[in-house]
This record gives structure tokens, sequence and C-alpha cells, in this order.
């Protein structure tokens, strides 16, 4: 009896040494990951790697705990809008055309717009004019009247610095007789609601066409129009391919100094972004940033883009000289996580002019007062 007792104590002994053992074994992984995940986040190094990948590869060796939820992921990396699924370069290249500006994207400033003055049909965010610098050099107060910060980015009142922004002179500065504006299209294919398919007079590389003959016609500038397409069957990769063509440019135009990439945003089918200015209907545009920042990964250093600063402050003063001019016609800026192939030029520009539920002519009617700002900005008039 003695003997069947001292057997039974050693297998509950064998028992409870290996579910230590277990335990330890799953607290170890725990502890790898944990570090794992915590010098990928702050070492910026093995950037193909995701959080979501380290949790789902505990989750796998150590379901137990994962179940426990010792681990949990993080709320914020469940985006609202199709954010990077992974983190290589050829997928963040796809993204950045992914994100901007398709029909319904929740990530566009519209459901802010939206809140601000509970109209749904004829959506306008009214801005005031006239802010001073002071005002605006309160962080808050900057943001609160000029930007809507994606979820998906972050920024710093350090580096939206208004002082420091609108002190940075955004005027031409080389040969009047040799080009000086590039105006292009990442989305060609872009149009309206009532584009011809087919004919890009009613896309939006119509709508720059009206851009580009305001700017030379009317206020002097050389200005190239670039119609090259890069999204025909293959929006994914749009920006990566106009980047070559981009590069082209400018090499073999040197004296180019503002670069605008003209768009058309998308919005949910309810929505028009219209205003009305000297009595003439005409759609909204909004001023887009890229950050090349994630909440995810923090800066992306390999979508380098050493005119972040250079960015802002041209797109703040395009702003607020629409603010001044032409209360309503501007959305509020808009600031996401990636580069958007502004990073060729200082003064380079994203502009959405309307979504796809605008005509092709409130959209060419918005020329004449973008234009107008544009020239306020590089003559410094």
């Amino acid at each position: 009896m003695k003997r069947l007792i001292t057997l039974r104590d050693r297998r509950e002994r064998k028992r409870k040494k290996r579910a230590i053992q277990k335990f330890l074994c799953s607290l170890g992984v725990f502890a790898v990951m944990l570090a794992v995940m915590i010098w990928l986040q702050y070492g910026n190094t093995f950037e193909n790697i995701r959080y979501e990948t380290c949790f789902s590869l505990f989750r796998n060796i150590s379901p137990t705990l994962a179940r426990e939820k010792v681990l949990c992921e993080d709320s914020e990396t469940d985006y609202g809008t199709s954010t990077q699924s992974t983190i290589t370069y050829e997928a963040i290249l796809a993204q950045e055309a992914a994100d901007e500006g398709q029909p319904g994207d929740s990530s566009t400033a519209t459901a802010q717009a939206d809140g601000q003055n509970g109209q749904q049909e004829q959506n306008t965010v009214q801005t005031t004019g006239n802010l001073s610098v002071e005002k605006l050099n309160d962080f808050d107060y900057l943001l609160q009247k000029c930007y809507v910060v994606d979820k998906t980015t972050t920024i710093t009142a350090q580096q939206l610095n208004a002082s420091e922004l609108l002190a940075k002179d955004c005027t031409l500065k080389g040969d009047a007789s040799k080009p000086q504006i590039l105006v292009y299209h990442t989305h060609s294919q872009e149009g309206y609601a009532d584009s011809v398919e087919g004919d890009e007079a009613t896309s939006v590389v119509g709508v720059g066409d009206v851009l580009t003959d305001l700017l030379t016609q009317k206020y002097g500038y050389q200005v190239i129009h670039h119609k090259g397409q890069y999204d025909v069957n293959d929006r994914d990769h749009a920006y990566s391919n106009a980047a070559p063509a981009l590069q082209e440019i400018l090499a073999e135009n040197p004296s180019i100094e503002v670069v605008i990439d003209l768009h058309r945003d998308g919005v949910p089918e309810g929505t028009r972004l219209v205003t009305e200015q000297n009595g003439v209907s005409m759609a909204q545009i909004m001023f887009f940033n890229g950050l090349s920042r994630t909440t995810a990964v923090g800066d992306i250093d390999y979508l380098y883009n050493p005119y972040i600063e250079d960015n802002l402050a041209f797109s703040l003063k395009m702003q607020l000289a629409a603010m001044n001019t032409y209360p309503g016609f501007s959305r509020h800026i808009y600031l996401k996580g990636y580069r958007y192939n502004m990073h060729f030029c200082p003064k380079s520009l994203l502009v959405e002019v309307g979504a796809q539920t605008n005509t092709v002519q409130e959209a060419k009617n918005a020329m004449e007062p973008l234009a107008d700002i544009l020239h306020q900005v590089l003559s410094g008039k």
C-alpha cells in the first residue's frame, strides 16, 4: 500500500513539473515576443515585420496565453480605412494609391465636415479668414481650424509650427522664361458625375487643362501639363509608376519650382462638395500632405521625404490664402501617413478637386480661385 502511494506521489510530482515547465516555456515565449515587438517598434529595424505578425506567431506558439489576452492587439491597428497590410516597400507604394481618393473612402475629411455643419447633400466646410499668427501658434487651434489628421498617422507641435512654416519663402525665384510649374495626375482616370468615358477633357486631366491655361494666360507662368497615365488597369501602383516620369521631367527642366498633382476625391454618394464663390457654383478643393509616418511603425525611413516641412509650409500658405480670399472654398488640409511622391520638390502640392459626385463644370470652375491663390503665394502678394 505504501509503495502504491509513493508511485502515485511520483506521478503527481511529474505532472506538476511538466505543468510548470509548460508554463515557464509559454512565459519565456511571451517575453521573447514582447522584446521583439518593442525592438521593432522603436528600433526601425526589420521593417517587413508587423506587430500583428508577431502576435499571430505568438498565438500559434502559445494559444493558452493568447486566449487569456496576455498580449492584446492595439485597437488602433484596426483602421477604418484600408491601410498597409504588410510593411514592404512595394506594399507601401501600392497602399499610397489605395488609401487616397476612392469613392466612399472614409479616410477623407468628409465625415469631419459633416459633423461640423450637419450637411449631407451640400457639404460645405465653412472657415473664416484673417487668422492671426498668434492664434495659429496654438497647436490645438491650428489643427482645429486648418487640418484633419488621419488616425493612421501623427504630427507634433514641433513639426506643425505655424510661425516657422509661415516664415518660409514660397515665392518663385528662377528664370520666368523657363518652365516654372509642373501639373500632372497620378490618377488620370479619375472622373466626375457626368464625365464621358475615354474623354480626358471631362476627367481630372481636363480640369488640369483649365488650371494650366489660367496660370499661363492670366498670370504669365511657364507651365508644363504632363498627361501621362499611371493608373490604367493598375491603380495600386500609380505612385511608383509615376515616379520615374517625374524624375525625368524634373531632370530635363531643372527650372521647375512647383509640382502640382491634381486629383479628384472619393466620397459617399450622398455627399456633394460644392461652394459658391462670386456667384459661381464650384467644387471645393482639399490640400493633402503625406508625412512618411504611421502610427503602426513610426517614421518610414525608406519613404524618406527631405521636404516634408516645405510641403507643409506650402499647403498651409495656400490654405490661409484660400480662407482669406474664398471662405468655404478649401476643405481642411488632410494629413496622412505615406509620401505620395511629394519628395521630388519642396513646393509640392497634392490637390483634390471635388469628388465623383461633382460635375465636370463644377470642378473646372474651381480652377479660377485655385489659380488665384497659387499666384498670391508664388508672387508673395
